[in-house]
């Protein structure tokens, strides 16, 4: 079928003409097992024709992607996602900057993964942002070979989890089983649970969410309509199914812009099990991928309770609740809010205990910008700590805000600068730091020496 003029090849062509070549060779030469000019000998030879035909075969009754397989087998390495080594059809880049294919990555996270699968750093939103380089890339090397390119190839395949008929009547007998008065305890448990777990499986569960304004006040109903508190596994699953949807991109505007809904989530922060307000917090982390929802979030209260959990020191929680305070800070107006509402001594008080250093570091150096913040760092001590860290941490990222958060102090308090120096007179940290940290660190260690070591200003009448 003719496509923008170019015609594009069967998608077995190449499978095809490579079959023929192994049969030749196993005809001609069956009594040995030497070296072809394959690169491998007569049994390899065989197994290869095997699974060619294999390929072929699936290919005829299924329709599927399989087919070509054979024939992408040998792309550049850069073209296979990392996670399912497989040729991208859909490359996107994630928060940390790393590429992967859509479908292995959105698998990733919906399994409730919140670190990039090759750098296990901390993503700071879960955005997935199409590498168009990438997809231009794949398409010229397919084309210089032959191949359909993956994602537009005329080759189909069926698509298994998208919904019948009978299973979106299954998801709106489980609301309506969920939201109505006259269901028992049970019904409503059984059926949050079974909801809850179709929404972690199966994304098309999420997405079909957002087809209608209804469904997710129908979910939460049981939580707006309870007057003496409830059931605290009930509670677990709608929250939960509540960050299952958040994950779905689809859903991040709407789930925010749902009546209740960030009310909802921050009870739940405040008065769950751990394992209902480590899923609060999860899930405004998901939203908060969104600078309008970070917004949202913010004007909502929704720090405080974050701060508040974070202090309390759950593990189960302490990651989530740190992500989501990183995302919320990226707007400046939550910066203000998050130094008013107490985060700059409870970051430093888990730093000091040594406890999510990575993770704290990053937002106390987002939130050194806040003049306030700068000021209660220094009467909390906080350069004696991020001094001694610098010289503890083997992290190249931990130096950097370390040196970061101590340049914005002595821009702003000179009361500072003799700690510094004796620092500096004593071990030579800001020195080290400035020959051999990154380029960031280098520049603010420098900067931080040219000020302590400049002579005091002096007023001259001519």
């Amino acid at each position: 079928m003719a496509k923008s003029g170019v015609f594009d090849p069967d998608p077995t062509d190449n499978l095809k003409k490579e079959l023929r070549r192994l049969v030749t060779a196993i005809v001609e030469d069956s009594s040995s097992d030497e070296e072809f000019g394959f690169g491998f000998g007569f049994t390899e030879c065989v197994d290869k024709a095997v699974k060619i035909l294999q390929d072929l075969k699936e290919g005829r009754t299924h329709g599927s992607y399989s087919v070509m397989k054979s024939g992408f087998d040998s792309c550049p390495k850069e073209f296979n996602c990392p996670i399912s080594k497989r040729i991208m059809m859909d490359p996107v880049i994630i928060s940390t900057g790393k590429t992967y294919d859509r479908a292995s990555i959105q698998k990733w996270l919906t399994a409730g993964n919140r670190t990039c699968p090759e750098t296990h750093q901390v993503l700071s939103h879960t955005v997935l942002t199409p590498n168009h380089l990438v997809r231009d890339m794949i398409t010229q090397w397919c084309n210089n070979h032959g191949l359909p390119v993956p994602g537009l190839s005329p080759v189909h395949y069926v698509d298994e989890n998208r919904l019948t008929e009978a299973d979106r009547y299954h998801f709106r007998s489980l609301l309506k089983k969920i939201s109505s008065s006259s269901s028992s305890i049970t019904e409503v448990k059984e059926s949050a649970s079974t909801l809850r777990s179709l929404t972690k499986k199966n994304p098309s569960f999420r997405a079909v969410f957002s087809e209608s304004s209804t469904a997710i006040p129908e979910l939460l109903t049981p939580i707006t309509r309870a007057k003496n508190g409830i059931d605290p596994d009930l509670h677990e699953d709608l929250i939960t199914t509540l960050l299952n949807l958040s994950i779905q991109d689809d859903n991040k505007k709407l789930t925010v812009e749902t009546p209740n809904v960030i009310a909802v989530l921050l009870d739940a922060l405040r008065l769950g099990t751990i394992e209902t307000r480590a899923n609060a917090a999860a899930t405004l982390f998901t939203l908060s991928a969104l600078d309008s929802n970070k917004l949202v979030i913010g004007k909502a209260g929704g720090l405080k309770p974050l701060i508040e959990l974070l202090e309390e020191g759950h593990a189960l929680a302490m990651k989530d609740v740190a992500s989501a305070i990183f995302n919320l800070c990226i707007v400046h107006e939550n910066k203000t809010r998050a130094v008013r509402d107490g985060a700059v001594s409870v970051i430093l008080n888990k730093i000091n205990d040594r406890v999510l250093v990575d993770e704290l570091l990053a937002i106390l150096a987002m939130l050194s910008s806040n003049q306030t913040a700068i000021e209660e760092m220094c009467d909390l001590g906080a350069v004696s700590c991020l001094l001694s860290l610098i010289k503890e941490t083997t992290s190249a990222q931990n130096k950097e805000n370390c040196i970061a958060i101590l340049y914005a102090i002595c821009f702003n308090d000179q009361t500072k600068w003799r700690e510094m120096r004796e620092e500096e007179s004593l071990y030579g940290t800001l020195t080290w730091l400035g020959q051999n940290g990154t380029s960031r660190a280098r520049r603010k260690a420098n900067g931080i020496l040219d000020r302590i070591n400049r002579p005091v200003n002096r007023t001259h009448t001519e």
